[in-house]
């Protein structure tokens, strides 16, 4: 009951902080719509947890990281990914082609997921820890990572200029596929790293 209580007030500081920095995020963006794009799946996820945080609680292991992740989007969206101030100022010093937050924000893509997936399907699956779970984690992230590129894509095209920042190619013709490639890493560096420790989080889950 104590450790119950004691996520609870883990997981009501993550919500709280979560909203603090979403209305300084909200505060005065490069560009509101932009905003609304990159925040967005942060806000889908925030309403997708409360509706389900009595049905089916995650682990602990898992709320931080999607708050690890909430804030890499909030930021992003303040200021747009390709002007970070301080990937801005990491590319200045180190004389880089680009500025390399949305990097950063791609490969939270497929750490971050990944650990949402392996929980899922070892909590409604009948896999069990090995190969094929890895497999299908994977394979959820490269697929989730091609549906955001074609979403980036599809609002690009409908609305010309005005989604170049919600693109932020920064001129590289090959973005896409780093993005992608950048989710992949993401995605096998959670499960080599937290696998363990992923394991330990859902063990103190309530039964």
């Amino acid at each position: 009951m104590r450790d119950n209580a004691r996520d609870v007030k883990l997981h009501f500081g993550l919500l709280i902080t979560f909203l603090a920095l979403l209305v300084w995020s909200v505060i005065k963006p490069h560009d509101l719509f932009t905003w609304i794009l990159e925040t967005a799946p942060a806000m889908i996820a925030l309403v997708i947890l409360i509706t389900t945080y009595r049905r089916f609680r995650l682990s602990n292991l898992a709320y931080v990281l999607i708050w690890i992740h909430a804030i890499i989007l909030l930021v992003g969206g303040h200021y747009t990914y390709a002007e970070v101030p301080l990937f801005n100022w990491i590319r200045d010093a180190y004389n880089l082609s680009r500025n390399h937050y949305d990097r950063v924000g791609h490969f939270a893509q497929g750490f971050v997921p990944a650990i949402i997936a392996r929980e899922v399907l070892l909590r409604k699956s009948p896999l069990k820890p090995g190969k094929l779970l890895a497999f299908i984690v994977i394979s959820v992230c490269l697929a989730i990572s091609a549906a955001y590129e074609l979403i980036e894509f599809g609002v690009s095209m409908a609305t010309g200029s005005a989604g170049d920042a919600f693109l932020g190619t920064q001129g590289d013709v090959w973005d896409t596929q780093r993005d992608m490639l950048m989710c992949l890493i993401g995605a096998v560096t959670a499960l080599v790293t937290l696998s363990g420790m992923h394991n330990r989080s859902l063990q103190r889950l309530p039964d």
